[in-house]
């Protein structure tokens, strides 16, 4: 029985340290380039699109599709940053307790 109360207890600590998790999560901001940095992106935690920048040098009209892709390679390195961002705030969060392997967090 004791070990119940102490199993409930943790739960209710991890879900508190996952609320303020979710937390700081939504407050990121990071930001991926593409071109050298010609083209940049900002991003928040939740996979936002912020803000867009573009040096001018690349705003030709023959040369759009050059253009989105540099803007789509920016917008998918500023999501992997906020996912790895992600991932390693759970792991501090999770670290010690036996979660299965492959588990996603948060769910």
């Amino acid at each position: 029985m004791r070990d119940l109360m102490g199993m409930m207890g943790k739960v209710k600590e991890m879900q508190e340290k996952m609320a303020s998790m979710q937390e700081e999560v939504e407050q990121l901001e990071l930001e991926g380039t593409s071109g050298g940095g010609l083209v940049s992106v900002r991003m928040n935690g939740k996979g936002v699109l912020l803000g867009l920048t573009i040096d001018p040098s690349l705003i030709k009209s023959d040369e759009a599709e050059i253009l989105e892709d540099l803007i789509v390679a920016a917008h998918n390195d500023a999501k992997g940053k906020v996912e790895a961002a992600v991932q390693e705030k759970t792991a501090e969060l999770t670290a010690g307790l036996p979660i299965p392997p492959g588990m996603k967090l948060p769910f």
